[in-house]
């Protein structure tokens, strides 16, 4: 698989900043945090329109605004009883200023978030694969990666993680969240999570390399090709480009781009590929600073002219939203699944001296239509819901369920055997006899000890069969799929 386009700009690494900025009307260098936020574990996406910034720190001699922060840190340095750290000191300081705006989306990074920022940028590192976001204290998964430990173990988006190995992270930022739930591979990090209104459970995720392939695709019946996205990559546009290749060697006729649990990534390749489907000229976003709009037209160049639907669910965040949108508005291309997550600001990364740096919200983005779809997302055309057990709690293969056993987990394994087409008695919450000789059952057809026992192996083979099934029981791709057969 070829990668690195050509035409796809590199996102450029400032020098440190020494003197106050300066931005022109639209040339500036935006890290649009289409992932919503930061990651744990998977592919930080910066979005940049490659273009650069000149930036410039006004030293604060004489500013009467930061009389009183001298005032406390004078008082402090001089009577508080014990000796500090000043570099802490001033990392509390300028988070509290930070958080102060109450925008979830502006954070600032000491050097050791910063560091694993630049990681993530270069694709190159080990974790869990979820992208997340501190919602209102709450660090909350936007979307796990596919074929990530993440997805693997479950994890959905909108659940929140109160818990990493124990340690309660309420409170803590996105970046503060990630330096503990990224490691090494083959490393294991505890999760508590809660999902909606269940209680929480603990999850146990052994880390690994996250995927850095970033389409994946198949030909269905009828020459329906499918083709997932699952970020938006430097090499994402050409990946794209290959697999469309392939599919019309096999005899594409149509084609079904899907988008959903993907968290976004960079402008330059949302624009790359939102111009395969929309005419030259025509818009594909707007993005507005200060009450000042530009739009992005479509590129010239290539394009795709067989009949196209878009999938979209909830975990489709940013840069998914700007391609969902310009096609629907401007391509007349269908959108079929979930609302999307609605992420709708843009966000400018500065290097700092000592190699930490800052985020700060600079500018929103608007659908071709002047649509801003932030916290309210992009609607489908065709609402689609996942089946019912898509959004029951996952089971910890570390914890085992038996006879006689009753939690919230029981709930979930009757809910999970009952998608499976295995009879287990009545759904209450109790491991009964009908559930025991229900997981026998499960078992002997997996070649597993008949045991009656979930744990171990046994929940792992369950959440298996569970994502086969709902893999290939996709209503969301069905419907797709029977549109474009019935409205080609």
């Amino acid at each position: 698989m070829e990668h690195q386009p050509e035409q796809q700009p590199e996102v450029q690494e400032q020098p440190p900043a020494r003197k106050a900025f300066r931005i022109n009307p639209f040339i500036f260098v935006i890290v649009l945090f289409l992932t919503a936020t930061v990651s744990a574990g998977v592919t930080m996406l910066a979005l940049t329109t490659g273009e650069e910034k000149v930036v410039e720190v006004i030293q604060p001699v004489e500013r009467q605004e930061f009389s009183k922060l001298y005032d406390v840190y004078d008082e402090l340095k001089s009577s508080y009883y014990s000796e500090f750290d000043q570099e802490e000191l001033v990392n509390g300081a300028i988070n509290g200023m930070v958080d102060a705006l109450g925008d979830p989306y502006s954070d600032y990074m000491n050097v050791d978030e910063a560091s694993q920022f630049d990681e993530s940028i270069s694709s190159s590192f080990q974790g869990i694969g979820a992208e997340i976001q501190e919602r209102n204290g709450v660090i909350t998964v936007v979307s796990p990666i596919k074929n990530s430990p993440a997805e693997r173990a479950g994890i959905m988006p909108n659940d929140q993680i109160l818990s990493v190995d124990g340690e309660d992270i309420r409170g803590f930022s996105a970046s503060e969240a990630v330096l503990l739930i990224r490691g090494e591979k083959g490393t294991d990090v505890t999760l508590t999570i809660k999902r909606g209104e269940a209680q929480p459970i603990e999850v146990t995720i052994t880390r690994d390399d996250i995927p850095i392939e970033t389409v994946y695709v198949e030909m269905m019946d009828n020459g329906v090709a499918h083709i997932a996205i699952s970020s938006f990559s430097r090499n994402t546009y050409q990946e794209l480009l290959t697999a469309l290749e392939e599919m019309e060697a096999k005899g594409m006729t149509s084609l079904l781009l899907d988008v959903r649990q993907n968290p976004g990534g960079l402008l330059d390749v949302a624009i790359d590929i939102a111009s395969l489907f929309v005419a030259e000229g025509e818009p594909i976003l707007q993005i507005e600073q200060q009450g000042q709009a530009e739009t992005i037209p479509a590129l010239g160049g290539e394009k795709i002219s067989i009949p196209t639907a878009v999938i979209i669910d909830e975990g489709s965040a940013s840069a998914s939203e700007i391609i969902a949108a310009a096609l629907n508005e401007s391509a007349d291309i269908p959108l079929i699944g979930l609302t999307t997550f609605g992420k709708g600001t843009v966000q400018s990364v500065e290097d700092l001296e000592d190699g930490s740096n800052i985020k700060l919200t600079t500018a929103k983005w608007l659908t071709p239509d002047g649509n801003w779809i932030h916290e309210k997302g992009v609607e489908p055309d065709y609402i689609v819901e996942y089946p019912s057990f898509a959004s029951v709690a996952p089971l910890d293969a570390s914890t085992e369920l038996s006879l006689g056993l009753q939690s919230e987990a029981v709930t979930s394994l009757e809910q999970f055997m009952s998608a499976l087409g295995f009879e287990s008695g009545e759904q209450d919450g109790r491991f009964d006899e009908a559930l025991q000789q229900a997981v026998m059952q499960f078992q002997e057809q997996n070649d597993l000890e008949p045991t009656g026992v979930v744990s171990g192996e046994t929940t792992t083979a369950l959440m298996d069969a569970i994502r086969t099934k709902l893999t290939e029981e996709d209503p969301q791709l069905l419907k797709a799929a029977e549109l474009l057969q019935t409205n080609p």
